[in-house]
């Protein structure tokens, strides 16, 4: 017998022995167990299920009455799951987790299904960006932030965020990270166990804000996905990290002004302030705020001026200082309030849009898209767009199901980190920089734009031809660039022609973009689109 199959066995083993809240199905469809009086009698019966299980039910899909293992195909596998979820709403119950094992016949599930339904979400949710330099303690920060426990010194909190094995034994991120925590009347909702999904939803369902982080990644070699995090999440503040015993380098310098081409509000927080004396704390905070001088921003220093002034005054002009430490927790309590207390900045306008950050496959559920909800908002069963394909056209595909920090939602708004599950479409052909619409929508693709550009750093000059990458929204693709007068210098800013070497996107005037090729770099914003004929 193999291994899968074992471990399955024991399952159901378990289930016969707890009886009363285990349940066994082959299938369910929505033909069959939706309709007429079916749907409201499997309601009743989950119901019964979940009283009798202290308020958790398990159904074991694609085995007989009797337990003995049939296996269904994925196709079926996924129906079932569709019609559970259905009747877990109707009985105000959610599916928690699911398992799948693999037999010779198709697919074995089981489901874990909780009391309570869908969260519903609110307004009080704040997106923020990290970045900062390798070593700075980005991660660490967040996740002593997240959890409310103190680092080790050694980033034991950063490991709730390195999601990779090769990021765990290194100590550096390679990806984008997220994390949340929020707040009720009583204070901070920290997490209990951020490596438990059930932890992470249970911190969505009973805050009343929540703070979601987008960490970033601070090595060199990855300042793409850097510009990725902070160009194509709808983030409402940045929080750029400074070391106490390393101050400002030149990637920090890099990361700010990233910063600066979204126009975020952003604060800086230095770090790892318990390693350093005062008068080493001071220099490091001189320096930084020489360096916002000369970007034209105002430095703030919380410690001096207090929470009420930063609250009232962090702008895209005025930037606060908080001194933390991960290790002693200084500094963490300003973050809480600050936190807490700072207003939503991301504008919700027009009709739901989402560019496609990442996608993965789920057994039992399908294609999953996940990313940033831009505007609008959407919902289960809505009719959605998306595209452009590399041929520019666009695939109709509906909503599933939604799950924002691994809790089903009832609905997702402008500014939510979510996956969304979708029927219609592969997840072979789901890309990064692909956008989500609604289905009445009459989009044009985009191959040639132009825009208006600032040259921030070029060892030469910028001529007919150059070929930088472009990050717009969660778009990452190598482009050509036409300069309206021939060519561009260091700190000129002019008009050229852009066009998608690859492939087309869906872009609008008045978005703002970031270029970058090696160490050369610059900022842009749309002025005017070419759609494909």
């Amino acid at each position: 017998m193999s291994r899968d199959r074992a471990l399955l066995e024991r399952a159901l083993d378990r289930g016969e022995q707890d009886g009363g809240n285990v349940e066994f199905k082959e299938r369910l469809s929505r033909d069959v167990h939706l309709e007429g009086g079916r749907r409201e009698s499997l309601a009743a019966q989950l119901r019964h299920r979940l009283l009798s299980g202290d308020g958790e039910a398990t159904y074991v899909v694609g085995v007989t009455d009797d337990g003995g293992l049939a296996g269904i195909d994925p196709a079926t596998f996924s129906e079932t799951m569709d019609v559970l979820s259905l009747l877990a709403e109707e009985a105000d119950a959610h599916i928690d987790d699911v398992q799948t094992w693999g037999i010779e016949d198709g697919l074995v599930g089981v489901a874990q299904i909780c009391e309570g339904g869908v969260l519903e979400t609110d307004d009080e949710h704040i997106v923020v960006g990290t970045a900062g330099h390798v070593d700075h303690g980005k991660s660490t920060l967040v996740g002593s932030l997240v959890t409310g426990n103190p680092d080790d010194g050694d980033g034991a909190t950063r490991a709730y965020l390195d999601v990779q094995p090769h990021e765990v034994e290194r100590g550096l991120s390679a990806d984008l990270s997220y994390a949340v925590y929020g707040f009720d009347e009583e204070g901070p909702v920290h997490v209990r166990n951020p490596n438990r999904k059930a932890d992470r939803a249970a911190v969505v369902q009973e805050a009343d804000r929540l703070v979601s982080f987008v960490d970033t990644v601070g090595h060199e070699p990855w300042l793409r996905t850097t510009i990725r995090g902070l160009v194509g999440q709808k983030l409402d503040y940045g929080m750029l990290v400074v070391a106490a015993d390393d101050g400002p380098t030149r990637t920090t310098r890099e990361h700010l002004g990233v910063l600066l081409a979204t126009d975020l509000p952003t604060i800086v927080a230095i770090t790892k302030t318990d390693i350093v004396d005062e008068e080493r704390i001071e220099e490091v905070e001189r320096e930084v705020e020489r360096l916002l001088r000369e970007v034209d921003k105002s430095p703030l220093r919380v410690a001096r001026h207090g929470v009420d002034a930063a609250v009232e005054e962090i702008s895209e002009r005025v930037v606060p200082i908080v001194e933390t430490s991960a290790i002693t927790m200084d500094g963490l309590d300003t973050l809480d309030e600050l936190f807490d207390r700072l207003p939503k900045t991301a504008q919700d306008t027009g009709e739901f849009r989402m560019y496609v950050d990442r996608s993965y496959s789920v057994t039992g559920v399908g294609a999953v898209a996940s990313g940033t909800v831009m505007s609008g908002e959407v919902e289960p069963g809505d009719e959605l767009l998306l595209g452009p394909m590399p041929d520019g056209r666009f695939q109709e595909v509906e909503v599933r199901s939604i799950e924002m920090h691994y809790h089903r939602v009832d609905k997702a708004q402008a500014g939510r980190i979510v996956g969304i599950a979708l029927k219609g479409v592969k997840e072979s052909a789901i890309e990064r920089g692909m956008v989500l619409l609604p289905r009445d929508a009459d989009p044009d693709p985009v191959r040639e734009f132009e825009a208006e550009v600032m040259v921030l750093n070029h060892p030469t000059r910028i001529g007919d031809g150059y070929e930088p990458v472009v990050h717009l929204e969660t778009i990452g693709e190598a482009a050509a660039f036409h300069p309206e007068n021939g060519r561009l210098l260091p700190g000129d800013t002019g008009e050229t022609t852009v066009r998608f070497k690859f492939r087309p996107y869906l872009i609008e005037e008045g978005q703002k973009f970031v270029f970058r090729e090696g160490r050369s770099k610059g900022v842009g914003t749309v002025t005017k689109v070419h759609p494909m004929e």
